[in-house]
């Protein structure tokens, strides 16, 4: 094997992603970092933030497809384990939350075989985010009354359900939902993000 083809070979890693592609991974796995600690938002009154940590996390989806968002999320889950006051459990919440956003699309995507510049169509992408959204809600509602609230306050599931009503936690992640999609979708495709795109 030549020079020149083993140099092209170890451009690519263990998951098969490209050097760039990696670096660019890193750097938003760092700005998810950096929103954690600043943590830019709102706290509601029912302890749940409103920010801006995994808006990174779909940019990476819109960039370079759902293997690169998932790496990055996970890298910024587990940063947020060791730097953020709520540990592993707020970096596991955050993380089961979001990944109905960049889940739904891409299963939209296999399944009607769309390309990742196809989400620039206002229609797709509420669709998508319609979807995720109610996803995200039959994913989080579950674990929070019946795991993250106990361990969190050290009240029962049924007090929980009382303190936080289900249509309070459902809004407040649809909000958040939206928000991470959203500002992850202008940066890509109105602010031009795109050119660094590996699908350009």
């Amino acid at each position: 094997m030549c020079l020149k083809t083993k140099i092209l070979n170890n451009s690519k890693t263990i998951l098969g992603m490209e050097s760039h592609e990696i670096t660019a991974c890193a750097a938003l796995a760092a700005i998810s970092a950096a929103l954690q600690v600043v943590h830019v938002g709102w706290l509601s009154p029912w302890g749940m933030w409103i920010d801006l940590v995994a808006i990174s996390w779909m940019i990476a989806y819109f960039l370079y497809g759902g293997r690169s968002a998932f790496v990055v999320s996970i890298v910024g889950a587990l940063i947020i384990t060791f730097i953020a006051p709520s540990t592993w459990l707020g970096a596991m919440m955050k993380w089961l939350a979001t990944m109905p956003m960049f889940l739904v699309p891409l299963v939209m995507q296999k399944i009607s075989r769309l390309k990742l510049k196809d989400f620039r169509k206002p229609s797709l992408l509420v669709l998508a985010i319609v979807a995720a959204v109610l996803l995200r809600g039959a994913i989080v509602i579950p674990v929070n009354y019946h795991f993250a609230i106990p361990i969190w306050t050290g009240w029962t599931t049924a007090e929980a359900m009382n303190h936080i009503p289900w249509w309070i936690m459902f809004g407040m992640n649809a909000i958040q939902g939206v928000l991470e999609v959203l500002v992850a979708w202008l940066l890509v495709f109105r602010f031009k993000l795109d050119r660094f795109a590996t699908w350009q």
